[in-house]
């Protein structure tokens, strides 16, 4: 995507701040720059027509811009689109770094911003969004080949995922391939601790919101390649191959949990935040091939015991 096709919105509370920006912007070339006043005007401009870059200061009156990439990110989970979002701050210092990143922001820019440096910037931000919408747009696709298994019954008719007949075929297959060629392939399921809870106090149609956007947020967690499955009524399961065991990292699994955690569900009945337990079972090609079933007995049984210990959230 050329500069001159990209979507950007500048959001400060100080004309002369958003000015000074603009100004640097179309000296680099950005032509289709937006600014805003206030966050609130942002999302109405976002909703008017999708940014692939916004920019915005980190203190305002009555949202400031963490709360308005939390929202922005809110707004990509329901519309399946990504939007890169940057920072300016006078603040200086790791931890302000951190907590950026945290709230789901993509980059972070000291006050007054050099020029040359927030062209990069916003390029660099506008190739992240594209990317993730190319990614978002090939697990789209392959949703739609999914959707196209429901006449064999291996969909789940809630939330679109494929179903516990379909998980055990595809990782029967991954086993397979992963015992022939010395590769590895991990199994992790996961469990909402509090949706029993919830449904008791809100009932089946709540309950629904919430499953249909756990399975949204673990498509979105996870490769386009991996298999995500809905097993039973609480229970989630994803298939991860790696052509070598050394490419399976933990943090995979962590960055699931995150997923989880990080913002409260968006129900109808308003949001319901909810915690995750994950258990995961690895297998490495270099070991004895275990069956498909077997391998999902062993991670049920490691999710049983860390969603029993509400000091643990994950059992390897």
């Amino acid at each position: 995507m050329s500069s001159k096709d990209l979507s950007i919105i500048i959001v400060d509370d100080l004309q002369f701040s958003r000015i000074v920006v603009k100004t640097a912007l179309k000296k680099a070339g950005y032509n289709g720059v937006r600014m805003a006043d206030s966050a609130t005007e942002a999302l109405n401009m976002i909703e008017q027509k999708p940014a692939d870059v916004v920019l915005a200061d980190w203190m305002m009156p009555e949202m400031d811009g963490l709360e308005l990439t939390q929202l922005i990110r809110q707004r990509d989970e329901e519309k399946g689109t990504y939007t890169a979002v940057i920072l300016f701050t006078a603040h200086d210092g790791v931890e302000y770094l951190v907590k950026a990143f945290d709230h789901g922001v993509d980059d972070y820019l000291c006050k007054p911003p050099n020029p040359h440096e927030l062209a990069a910037r916003v390029n660099a931000a506008a190739r992240v969004a594209a990317l993730q919408n190319d990614l978002l747009e090939t697990s789209r696709q392959l949703q739609q080949t999914i959707q196209n298994l429901e006449k064999m019954a291996l969909v789940d008719e809630l939330t679109g995922a494929v179903n516990q007949t379909f998980l055990l075929k595809n990782l029967k297959s991954h086993l397979l391939e992963a015992s022939t060629r010395r590769g590895g392939v991990c199994l992790a399921i996961i469990k909402l601790r509090e949706l029993g809870a919830i449904k008791a106090a809100h009932g089946e149609f709540i309950t629904n919101e919430i499953l249909i956007s756990q399975h949204r947020r673990l498509r979105r967690a996870v490769r386009p390649t991996d298999t995500v499955a809905r097993l039973d009524d609480n229970n989630f399961g994803i298939i991860m191959h790696h052509t070598k065991t050394k490419n399976y990292k933990p943090s995979a699994i962590e960055r699931i949990l995150n997923t989880i955690n990080n913002r409260p569900y968006k129900t109808t009945a308003g949001n319901l935040a909810m915690s995750g337990c994950i258990g995961v079972h690895y297998y490495s090609g270099d070991e004895a091939i275990i069956s498909a079933d077997e391998m999902l007995k062993k991670a049920g049984e490691k999710l049983e015991t860390v969603c029993g210990d509400e000091t643990l959230n994950i059992a390897y």
